[in-house]
């Protein structure tokens, strides 16, 4: 069955270069509207706690269902198969014999075995979410219309902890069980009834939106306010029973403080300051602390120096010790379980949009640390998760052939992965699929910007053929060797190679204010937007006609998010340089 909405998109992006290549009969191998459809995502990716199977939500045409698969041998197999919806919180029970999740505001559990269907752990008429299992496997705490609960799995026993205004969510449990650390969201409502419309539609908003952290009893009692500031508190993690880290952002986003504070008391100190007379760019690139797991250390991003790195710093206080250095960018830190290797994933090299996975042996904090690169090749690497006992690595794998996969690999350098599963469909021939190049053109101030071109295989270069131009969204993202790591720009590079099958040359621009080039071109679109970084884009236009292969006169530009937006301003601003333009989810008045 098709998907319609997919449907119409490809149709629409075929049409954004009018008087198309003639449609071919169809070959085998090459991509169709239903093998797109089909192209699977997997997410929420856990070990189990003995180390020997691996939990995941795998993804299709928007249905999540829940899949384990052997972390050394076997194919995944599914233990739901629901026709709708999706899957959230997933979580091993103690014992590695069965999963939880969430689905539809209710949590369920299923046998890893898949024996059994899965079943409501509970129902009731409310929501529930953000499920959190405690350390000795009896309770969860969980959100219920924005208060915070407590449940024995056992009895149903339940225990409020809050009843706010506020919004509570993300609860973590203190490593003995007794206190649990959450997320306090404020806001006010606001409601706009403009004139215009006649009074008849009245559009919704919040102001005054924050957020800061709390903590509570796990048995119940007083909320403690934590660190709390006039700017936002986020990310809190347990560095100990009594003792948590979180990231402190200023109310004018040009500080960002890595803060160590008391459970009990809320009262902090600061480990670590970033100052930028800019703003602080990093808010959503994962750079929060993570405290070792014995408690010593605690690891950061910050880009102080211009690159997004890697940094520790003693939990007991001292200067913050650099771990990687040079022109690229390092994301998503993970300790081993003993608390003396860090995983994490890196751009270093020719090519930006590639990432590998590296562990750096951190040993006592104080010496140099040693790097040690575990993957290589093409493609992304990310979000390494350790497994219990130290030796391997889960993580996902994309690369211009293979849409995203999970794959575990032992931590040591040049080891073979173990691919969990296939997401392309069968009978998709990859050779038939077309690796970008990674190019950088004329920006009109003299700027580099960074894309990436798709080529048409075999493409005639005397007959000239149309082009789309691709925006990617908002400032905290960047075009990739391959299929995105995440889901929602997955898809579009699964539309590209649909469309460069049937002869259309693509060019997906990394504008300035993309990740993976350094804090100065991340922030360069600052009080600039649809500025500067939309010229970078228009001017891939004037690249495509240097190709010589090009038909700039039938040239279609698409976005998602804030690549709609400047969708709506290439029609807008130069309206000579496109045949079409599709705005995807886009905003269209800033006001």
């Amino acid at each position: 069955m098709r998907h319609p909405s997919l449907a119409l998109l490809v149709a629409s992006a075929a049409s954004a270069a009018l008087a198309a290549p003639p449609a071919a009969a169809p070959v085998r191998g090459r991509l169709t509207i239903d093998t797109l459809i089909d192209v699977k995502h997997p997410s929420q990716a856990a070990w189990s706690p003995d180390g020997e199977q691996v939990a995941f939500a795998w993804d299709r045409a928007g249905v999540q269902n829940v899949y384990v698969a052997g972390s050394r041998q076997g194919e995944p197999r599914a233990l739901t198969s629901d026709a709708s919806g999706l899957v959230a919180g997933l979580f091993w029970s103690r014992d590695s014999r069965a999963v939880y999740f969430e689905r539809n505001g209710d949590l369920w559990r299923v046998a890893a075995t898949g024996a059994e269907p899965a079943q409501r752990v509970w129902t009731t008429a409310e929501a529930e979410g953000d499920v959190a299992l405690s350390h000795d496997g009896t309770r969860v705490a969980f959100a219920r219309d924005g208060d915070l609960w407590v449940r024995a799995l056992a009895d149903g026993r339940e225990t409020r902890l809050t009843q706010t205004p506020a919004n509570e969510s993300d609860p973590a449990w203190s490593p003995d069980d007794r206190r649990i650390a959450f997320s306090i969201t404020t806001w006010t409502a606001k409601q706009d009834v403009p004139d215009y419309l006649g009074g008849k539609i009245a559009f919704l908003y919040r102001e005054g939106y924050a957020v800061h952290v709390g903590t509570v009893p796990a048995e119940g009692g007083t909320v403690v306010n934590v660190a709390r500031s006039e700017g936002t508190e986020t990310a809190p993690r347990w560095l100990d029973a009594s003792r948590l880290t979180l990231q402190r952002v200023r109310a004018d986003l040009k500080s960002r403080e890595i803060v160590l504070a008391d459970a009990a008391s809320g009262e902090a100190r600061v480990l670590h300051r970033d100052e930028d007379p800019l703003f602080w760019s990093m808010e959503f690139l994962g750079a929060e602390p993570v405290p070792s797991p014995d408690g010593r250390l605690v690891a950061f991003l910050s880009d102080r120096d211009g690159w997004d790195h890697l940094y520790v710093v003693p939990a007991a206080g001292g200067e913050a010790r650099q771990i990687t250095r040079g022109s690229f960018e390092a994301s998503r830190p993970a300790w081993s379980p003993d608390g003396r290797r860090i995983a994490f994933d890196t751009n270093e090299g020719a090519n930006p949009g590639a990432r590998q996975l590296v562990i750096a042996e951190i040993g006592d904090g104080l010496g140099p640390a040693r790097l040690q690169a575990v993957t290589s090749g093409r493609g992304t690497n990310v979000g390494a998760q350790w497994a219990p006992d130290g030796g391997r690595l889960l993580y996902q794998h994309t690369d211009p052939k293979t849409p995203a996969e999970l794959r575990v690999v032992e931590a040591t350098s040049a080891a073979a992965p173990r691919r969990l599963g296939d997401p392309l469909p069968a009978g998709v021939d990859r050779a038939a699929l077309v690796e970008p190049r990674f190019v950088r053109y004329d920006a009109p101030d003299g700027q580099k910007v960074p894309a990436y071109l798709f080529v048409p295989a075999g493409l005639e270069r005397a007959r000239k053929r149309p082009a789309i131009v691709w925006v990617h969204g908002d400032g905290i993202t960047q075009n990739f060797d391959g299929w995105h790591v995440r889901r929602d720009y997955a898809v579009y590079y699964s539309v590209h190679q649909y469309l460069i099958q049937r002869g259309y040359v693509v060019l997906a621009v990394d504008y300035r204010g993309s990740i993976g080039y350094g804090k100065e071109w991340r922030q360069g679109h600052y009080r600039d937007l649809g500025g500067a970084d939309y010229r970078d884009i228009a001017a891939g236009v004037d690249y495509l006609k240097t190709l010589g292969y090009v038909d700039t006169t039938r040239v279609g530009i698409w976005g998602l998010s804030y690549g709609g937006f400047m969708a709506l301003q290439a029609l807008t601003v130069t309206p000579e340089l496109f045949r079409c333009a599709i705005d995807v989810a886009g905003v269209d008045d800033w006001a």
